[in-house]
């Protein structure tokens, strides 16, 4: 756990390290998520408040303001169009929510790296559980909002946890790569917020893909949450199965970015205590 040594940086060491510190783990995404609402009135409640007031700005906007509608060969209701968003923002909410606190994390934990013998890897999985337990929540909304408005969930929506996992590893390697990354280079720290933006709007979240012309379709891929979008609304609005082996694929990628993330991070480790 010295900074100073150099750390096994393998898959092996990756999954060991997540069962080495699953309590640790545990305890400090549990304060991460309390300590959101520290001292607000509401406490808690704003897990599930929060969510709902985006999602009613954004369905205003692109549905009242812009009257957007989802090409389905009929007038989408805005209920439904609310609930189509919604996954969309939620998917993004995940990974936004590691990129955007990466480059802060190490140097916002100093005493750990310098005072405290610490396995600083755990670090990132502390704020994409964060993100995980409120996606949870949202989805859970979701869920009930479906049922009360569409009358009933589909039975291929209990593919969905299996859909929505392979964001996870995607999101572990950028998180790994951005917090080491952004000890050394603080710049990046500056940019998060508008690759995230980028990410956003590069992506079906406010409108479907097919509403894009053929050529430009494709591109729309190479975003880490359009694949991951496209297939939750699937199976939880379209009654479809998932694609199987575009997930494997996905799956397969997302597990090499963590890899390649976790070992530039444990790579770096050594000369944080230098910087911070």
């Amino acid at each position: 756990m010295n900074p100073h040594q150099p750390a096994a940086a393998g898959p092996r060491e990756m999954v060991a390290s997540l069962w080495r510190n699953r309590q640790l783990l545990g305890q400090l995404t549990r304060r991460e998520v309390l300590g959101r609402y520290r001292g607000s009135l509401m406490g808690l409640a704003w897990s599930f408040f929060n969510p709902l007031l985006m999602l009613a700005v954004y369905t205003f906007v692109f549905s009242v303001v812009f009257n957007a509608r989802w090409g389905t060969g009929e007038q989408t209701s805005r209920v439904q169009f609310a609930l189509v968003l919604f996954v969309g923002v939620i998917v993004h909410g995940v990974i936004s929510e590691g990129i955007n606190k990466a480059p802060g994390l190490i140097l916002g934990n100093a005493s750990y790296v310098k005072r405290v013998i610490f396995p600083l890897e755990i670090l990132p999985w502390v704020v994409v559980g964060s993100a995980i337990f409120h996606a949870a929540v949202s989805l859970a909304i979701l869920l009930l909002a479906q049922l009360l408005f569409d009358g009933g969930i589909p039975a291929t929506a209990l593919w969905l946890p299996l859909v929505l996992l392979p964001i996870v590893p995607m999101t572990m390697g950028l998180t790994w790569l951005l917090a080491a990354t952004g000890v050394f280079i603080r710049d990046i720290a500056q940019l998060t917020g508008i690759i995230t933006t980028v990410l956003m709007f590069m992506a079906p979240v406010f409108y479907p893909i097919s509403a894009l012309p053929e050529q430009y379709r494709k591109w729309l891929y190479l975003n880490p949450v359009t694949y991951i979008i496209e297939q939750a609304r699937a199976v939880l609005f379209s009654g479809q199965s998932p694609d199987w082996a575009g997930l494997a694929v996905y799956s397969a990628i997302a597990l090499l970015v963590a890899g390649a993330g976790f070992w530039w991070f444990q790579m770096t480790r050594k000369g944080f205590a230098d910087v911070v």
